[in-house]
């Protein structure tokens, strides 16, 4: 085609920015520069230092609070504070605690201490008390007469029914409940059922770590509609914006989503592969190496007992492997003693390298101090025991994988999904093939100006073949 032709063609096409990509409304009220989020990750893998550089940046992240102590997690917003202290953007992760449900709201209460006004909740089911008081505190009225919630609350879901009790207000029984708690001010309490619950919803996609195995073009039209109806029904003064997460690699893969109709996009996978991720040189050295076709499914270890999946690294580790065949002999038998004797001593030597005693003694005692409740179900039912046992591998080899600690490759417990092998293939033979050239900004800006310009390039081409 002629470069007169290109030209003509161009100018028919409106400009497409990174800048200008997903919602407008999403990136004023976060302050942030583009329409794109880096997710948490739990155990600090989504870091302090992850956070602060895309802060920084005029980018948003969340720091990742699963399974770290609630004086860690003090210790990490006082040195994300301390460093973006001029109104860079932030955030904290929440992740549901089925096991001890009280830690939600000490995490909450440690939040709105800080005045932290972002929160991304991962893996909840239902509504709990600490979701209601957080995005409720602080709620009012503006000088207009319009309700104005000081909290933003992201909520990553990957199921039409959990996004259906996100999408509306607070549960009244918990509103009351917390009233009667002295939690809730009066005026939230009246203002909770004129706001949706959450301020954004994140339709997660076949993502690493916990999984519903979703399909993004099925999962995000689905929950938009739904969002469309339920804002028709309510009539919210701001109505909840829907980003995509789970699978986004690439600049086809974001392009796809923003053409669905996503207001934003969150990326994991890919920045765990980055030098601001808070894992072990060797995870990244293995991450870096993989591709579409290198991860698997395995039971989730916070969920086991549920049959919760979480997605992770095949390559190169037995982990997958080793979990799904634990879970399988935990569904088919009611007690350790119940296993035959050989395969008994292959999980204690192969699998955990100590004894089941050794397991259970050292389990009981963390949970006598976190979670009594669970020692005595414990005590009560073997099968109970044995799925608490089983638990403490899952635990023992994330710590092993952050450890780094090679003699125990074959056991890393490694979240991953296939969007970073998408994004390994994208980027080889450049400078980003190597992870200690990769930092989490970075992927961000080069995702998203690449994603700009393909789907300008895809835009000319459809014009230009409606042309001729």
């Amino acid at each position: 085609m002629h470069n007169k032709a290109v030209n003509t063609l161009r100018s028919k096409a409106p400009l497409i920015t990174a800048e200008r990509l997903g919602s407008e409304a999403f990136r004023r009220d976060y302050g942030i520069r583009y329409a794109y989020v880096a997710g948490a990750m739990v155990k600090g893998i989504a870091s302090k230092e992850l956070v602060i550089r895309m802060g920084r940046a005029g980018l948003l992240a969340f720091f990742g609070t699963g399974g770290l102590s609630l004086a860690a997690i003090e210790e990490t917003i006082q040195a994300i504070q301390s460093a973006l202290c001029n109104g860079e953007a932030y955030g904290m992760n929440l992740l549901c605690n089925l096991a001890k449900p009280e830690r939600e709201l000490e995490t909450v209460d440690l939040f709105l201490r800080y005045g932290i006004r972002n929160i991304e909740a991962s893996a909840f089911m239902q509504i709990t008390p600490a979701l209601v008081k957080f995005r409720l505190t602080g709620l009012h009225q503006d000088v207009s007469g319009k309700p104005a919630a000081r909290h933003r609350l992201m909520a990553k879901i990957s199921r039409p029914e959990i996004a259906e009790q996100f999408l509306r207000p607070a549960p009244e029984e918990i509103v009351r409940l917390l009233l009667a708690q002295g939690e809730l001010t009066e005026e939230e309490a009246a203002l909770s059922q004129s706001v949706p619950l959450a301020s954004d919803l994140c339709v997660e996609a076949d993502s690493g770590g916990h999984t519903d195995m979703g399909n993004a073009s099925v999962l995000l039209p689905a929950i938009m509609r739904l969002r469309d109806h339920l804002q028709q029904h309510y009539q919210y003064h701001q109505p909840v914006r829907i980003g995509a997460g789970g699978g986004i690699g690439t600049p086809e893969s974001a392009a796809s989503a923003f053409v669905l109709g996503a207001d934003f996009i969150l990326t994991g996978s890919i920045n765990q592969c980055t030098v601001e991720a808070g894992t072990s040189d060797a995870v990244k050295d293995m991450l870096q190496e993989i591709n579409v076709q290198d991860t698997d499914y395995a039971p989730a270890g916070d969920m086991f007992e549920l049959g919760a999946k979480i997605q992770v690294l095949r390559k190169g580790v037995f982990f997958p492997a080793r979990a799904n065949k634990l879970y399988e002999l935990w569904r088919n038998h009611d007690a350790l003693d119940a296993i035959d004797e050989a395969t008994r001593r292959q999980i204690q030597d192969k699998f955990l390298g100590r004894s089941f005693e050794e397991v259970y003694r050292e389990t009981r005692d963390y949970y006598l101090t976190e979670a009594a409740s669970e020692i005595d179900r414990a005590e009560r039912n073997p099968k109970a025991k044995m799925a608490l046992i089983f638990r403490w591998y899952f635990i023992h080899s994330m710590r092993l994988a952050a450890a780094g600690d090679m003699s125990q490759r074959v056991n890393f417990q490694i979240h991953c999904g296939p969007a970073l092998g998408a994004f390994n293939q994208w980027v080889k033979n450049s400078l980003l093939q190597d992870w200690r050239q990769r930092h989490v900004d970075q992927l961000a800006e080069k995702l998203m100006n690449e994603t700009a310009e393909f789907l300008q390039y895809r835009l000319l081409k459809v014009i230009g073949n409606q042309s001729l």
